[in-house]
């Protein structure tokens, strides 16, 4: 599971990086929670929460359904 999260992973981090951000994958647990790490202009953005589960974990879950959520670590 962990590489599927990792390759939709991969199709938000262009829309970040255009923004001077990034996202790192922290940990995926075996009950289907998503940790990650969001860096560089993300890590302190006010709209982080909202980019976070309305950019990051929507196309996760699209892409993994097994996945109940992604947290910040």
């Amino acid at each position: 599971m962990r590489e599927k999260v990792q390759a939709a992973l991969d199709k938000v981090r262009p829309a970040l990086q255009r923004d001077g951000g990034d996202v790192e994958l922290v940990d995926v647990t075996p009950d289907g929670v998503v940790k990650v790490r969001l860096k560089g202009a993300c890590g302190g953005c006010p709209m982080s929460t909202m980019t976070l589960k309305q950019g990051i974990e929507r196309t996760i879950k699209q892409s993994v359904p097994e996945v109940k959520e992604v947290v910040q670590a």
